[in-house]
C-alpha cells in the first residue's frame, strides 16, 4: 500500500462515537495514521451536577468498551447499572419486566453522564501515538480524488490542508460531510418533541428503569448515580406532541411535577425535585449511501432514532466496532482502507442491524402512540404474553442489550 498521504484515516467529528472509533483504531496493527478533527474544545467539559446530561449504554456497548480497554476507567468514574426494565401502558393492564438475572448478566445496561464518558475516552486517546487530534477545528472543503481525499479547514483561526486515504463522517445528525457531498437523507417527522430533565424521587430507584407508554408517546426514567446533594435521581425523557412543548417547558417546578405524576404515576415514588428542562424534536432518519469510495458514515451522521428504546448511541458504537474490524482486516491484507470494496463490506455487515433497530424503534412509537382499540388490545396482549412467557422476554431483552446480527470482536469483549 502506498504511503504518500498525510494520514490513512481522517475521522470528522470527535463526539463519543468519533472518539470511540479513534480509540479502536489506536489498538490495531499495523497501526494506521489517524487524524481526529473535532469542532469543540475537549478541555471545556461541563462541570458535574444534578443536571448533568446522561447516556444509556447497552450491555453490548459495555463489552465494546471492555474490548477497547476503557470499561474499568468508565466504571471507576461512576455508572448506574440497569438491573430491571419495567414496561407499562398507561391506562391499560399490559406490562412486563425484563431482568438482568433472567439474561444471565449483571446488568441489562448502564446509565452514565456524558461528561464522565467524555473524560474516559479523551484520557484513553492520549495513549496512542498514531492518533493526531485537531480540536477545536472546523472543516470547510473536501476534495475526493481517485487515490486520496484533500481536506481543508481551520484550526485556531489558521487554515490547514491535509490528505487522507479514507474519510469517516462521525459529525452527527447535521453532518457537514453529508451535506457537502449532497448525500440524500430520508427523514420521518414524528411531530413529537422529547423533553429531557433530571428528576429525583422520594425512594431509591434500586437500579430499575421505567418505560411508560402514554397516548402522547413514551416516557422513560433511567436510574442515575446518587450525588452528595441529591439521592434517587433519574434521567427523564418525556415525549410530548409538538403543539404542547412550549406549554410543558413553561411550567414551573411544582406544575411540572404535578403534570409528570399525572402522566407517569407513582411507580418510582413521588417526584420531589425537578432539574433544568431541555427539548429536541424527534424523528427517524437514515442516509441512502453509508459508503462511497474513500468515505464511510457512522453514528448519527448515518442514522438517528427515536429515544424510546435507548439505542441511538449504542447503534453508533456498533458501527464503530464493525468498521474498526473491517479496516483492521484490510490493513493486515495491505489493502487500501478507502477502497470501495473494503467499505462495502462494512455497509453490508451493518445493514441488518440498522434496519431491524430502526423498524423496532419506529414500531414501538407508532403502536404505542394510538388509542385505536384493536391496536390497544394487541399491544396489551403482547405485553402480558411477554410477562407470562420467558422466551419472549429473553428475546426482547437480547434486543435491548444490543445483540442483533453478527457480533464484532469488540462486541464480544475482545481486543482487535
Amino acid at each position: 500500500m502506498a504511503n504518500d498521504t498525510d494520514f490513512d484515516i481522517a475521522i470528522i467529528g470527535g463526539g463519543s462515537v468519533g472518539i470511540s472509533l479513534a480509540c479502536a483504531l489506536g489498538q490495531i496493527e499495523p497501526a494506521p495514521r489517524v487524524v481526529l478533527i473535532e469542532a469543540h474544545d475537549y478541555k471545556n467539559l461541563p462541570p458535574p451536577g444534578f443536571d448533568s446530561r446522561t447516556v444509556a449504554l447497552s450491555y453490548s456497548s459495555r463489552q465494546i468498551f471492555e474490548g477497547l480497554q476503557l470499561w474499568k476507567s468508565i466504571e471507576q468514574r461512576g455508572i448506574s447499572p440497569i438491573e430491571m426494565i419495567h414496561i407499562s401502558d398507561r391506562g391499560h393492564p399490559g406490562m412486563t419486566r425484563l431482568t438482568a438475572n433472567e439474561q444471565g448478566v449483571e446488568a441489562l445496561g448502564y446509565v452514565i453522564e456524558n461528561r464522565i464518558l467524555g473524560e474516559a475516552l479523551f484520557a484513553r486517546l492520549s495513549a496512542f501515538s498514531n492518533i493526531t487530534l485537531m480540536a477545536p477545528a472546523r472543516m470547510q472543503q473536501l476534495d475526493f480524488k481517485n487515490d486520496r481525499v484533500i481536506l481543508q479547514g481551520s484550526m485556531n483561526d489558521e487554515a490547514f490542508q491535509l490528505t487522507t486515504r479514507l474519510v469517516v463522517a462521525a459529525d452527527g445528525t447535521e453532518s457537514f460531510v453529508r451535506k457537502f457531498m449532497n448525500i440524500s437523507q430520508r427523514h420521518w417527522d414524528y411531530q413529537q418533541t422529547a423533553v429531557i430533565a433530571n428528576v429525583a424521587c422520594d425512594r431509591p430507584h434500586n437500579h430499575v428503569a421505567y418505560e411508560r407508554f402514554t397516548r402522547d408517546g413514551p416516557m422513560a426514567l433511567l436510574p442515575l448515580t446518587d450525588l452528595d446533594e441529591a439521592k434517587n435521581r433519574y434521567g427523564l425523557v418525556w415525549t410530548v406532541p409538538q403543539n404542547r412543548v412550549e406549554q410543558v417547558l413553561a411550567l414551573n417546578d411544582e406544575q411540572f411535577r404535578t403534570e409528570l405524576a399525572v402522566h407517569f404515576g407513582e411507580r418510582a415514588g413521588k417526584f420531589v425535585r425537578i432539574g433544568k428542562r431541555a427539548s429536541y424534536p424527534l424523528g427517524l432518519s437514515h442516509i441512502n449511501e453509508h459508503v462511497r469510495h474513500r468515505l464511510a458514515f457512522i453514528g448519527n451522521a448515518a442514522h438517528t432514532l427515536h429515544p424510546v428504546a435507548g439505542q441511538g448511541f449504542n447503534l453508533g458504537l456498533r458501527d464503530v466496532a464493525a468498521l474498526a474490524q473491517v479496516l483492521q482486516d484490510a490493513l493486515a491484507a495491505q489493502q487500501d482502507p478507502g477502497d470501495l470494496d473494503v467499505l462495502q463490506a462494512y455497509a453490508k455487515w451493518r445493514r441488518r442491524d440498522h434496519i431491524q433497530t430502526a423498524v423496532f424503534t419506529d414500531s414501538l412509537v407508532r403502536v404505542f402512540s394510538t388509542d385505536f382499540t384493536p391496536l390497544v388490545l394487541v399491544r396489551n396482549a403482547g405485553l402480558l404474553a411477554m410477562e407470562m412467557f420467558a422466551p419472549l422476554r429473553k428475546r426482547l431483552g437480547r434486543h435491548a442489550m444490543g445483540y442483533i446480527g453478527r457480533a464484532s470482536l469488540l462486541a464480544r469483549g475482545l481486543r482487535l
